[in-house]
């Protein structure tokens, strides 16, 4: 009976989405993102910091790593898919004759909207990659100034102008800075953290970027690892077994980034702004995982330690180690889609696809959906 009502929910969806696609013309020649491992797709293992991303990451949809902290597609790859272009390629990802003429990819796990810090797991700030586009950008346009030799691999010179600029970066922002600074701390940091994404977008639409597309960052304090090390003490958590101190701090975030975002609709008067409420999408996903065929929403897939967490800092997903004596290996649960969290930091492609799925309604954009929104909404159950 249940698996008849998600098909008929499903059809009815698609139709709706079906129906709203053909209402309106979204065409974008190339997208350019920026971000952190919520939106890497290959960027910090191109450059060889940290340690491999091992099997069983990518087995989901790539059958292999493939530079992306989940066991398939993030949800830049399927709003990439909803628009009929290619997934996105890594700014660094030299390799394999990667092909640019749809858009580039500057996003790097571990990144922070504030410069990085000797400790940061990024050297790649916000201010990094937008400064990595404009060499992205001057090095296409030599190329392009060269004959149509490179056309095929590059994007043309009008796409900069016409392509759509998306970001999902400020978690780490938050999420790292609990580690040695009070929630009081955290809070009063927002403003200069927000500061710092406001000249990046300024210094972006000077150099002609006017499609903007910014996600709002997730709750924090319901990944296992902020559980783990933030909550031994159980009053630390909410009514969903989530750290209220990390969440509180992620919807005072997305409450000035919104505001933000409406300021700078007034600035840049001839540029279009969309903010995207991931925070509710996720919290709903993890408050009501039934409700959506899911199973476990914090758990972790693929970690070490079993329930409640199944996460253990000490060893990521696919390491094997020898931990209070003895060796132990990070495995993969059995069915990755009955689990909304992938490692305790990342989600699913399971999860990933409902987020993508909820973004697509426009439900959770301001401004919602109009005939000058981006997305083709075309929804693949």
């Amino acid at each position: 009976m249940a698996a008849a009502l998600t098909s008929v929910f499903a059809a009815v969806c698609a139709f709706c989405l079906l129906s709203l696609a053909s209402a309106v013309d979204f065409n974008y020649p190339a997208v350019f993102n920026f971000g952190d491992s919520n939106s890497d797709t290959g960027d910090l293992v191109a450059a060889g910091i940290g340690e491999p991303l091992l099997p069983p990451n990518g087995q989901t949809y790539f059958s292999r790593p493939a530079g992306r902290f989940c066991d398939g597609r993030l949800i830049i790859d399927f709003l990439m898919d909803a628009m009929d272009m290619p997934l996105l390629n890594a700014y660094l990802d030299s390799i394999g004759a990667p092909i640019f003429h749809k858009g580039c990819n500057f996003a790097a796990a571990g990144s922070t909207i504030l410069p990085a810090t000797a400790n940061s797991i990024s050297p790649f700030s916000f201010g990094v990659q937008v400064a990595q586009f404009f060499k992205f950008k001057d090095r296409v346009l030599q190329l392009l100034a060269k004959g149509k030799k490179f056309k095929k691999y590059i994007p043309q010179a009008d796409y900069f102008s016409r392509g759509l600029y998306m970001f999902d970066i400020g978690q780490n922002d938050l999420a790292g800075a609990f580690y040695y600074k009070t929630e009081d701390q955290v809070i009063a940091s927002i403003p200069t953290i927000l500061l710092e994404f406001e000249n990046g977008l300024k210094k972006l639409y000077e150099q002609g970027a006017r499609r903007f597309w910014i996600h709002n960052t997730g709750p924090l304090g319901c990944l296992a690892q902020n559980i783990a090390f933030f909550a031994k003490d159980p009053s630390k958590l909410d009514e969903i077994g989530c750290v209220s101190s990390h969440n509180q701090a992620a919807k005072l975030f997305n409450l000035q980034l919104h505001a933000l975002c409406t300021k700078l609709r007034g600035v840049f008067a001839d540029a279009t702004i969309t903010y995207i409420d991931v925070f509710s999408i996720k919290f709903n996903l993890i408050a009501n995982y039934s409700l959506y065929g899911f199973e476990n929403p914090i758990t972790a897939c693929c970690g070490y330690g079993g329930p409640p967490l199944n996460y253990d800092s000490r060893i990521s997903c696919g390491q094997t180690k020898v931990l209070d004596g003895g060796s132990v290996t990070a495995k993969a649960c059995d069915d990755t889609t009955e689990y909304v969290n992938w490692d305790g930091i990342h989600y699913t492609e399971a999860a990933n696809h409902h987020v993508s799925s909820q973004i697509l309604t426009g439900k959770f954009a301001d401004p919602p959906f109009t005939d000058k929104m981006p997305f083709a909404l075309k929804l693949k159950f």
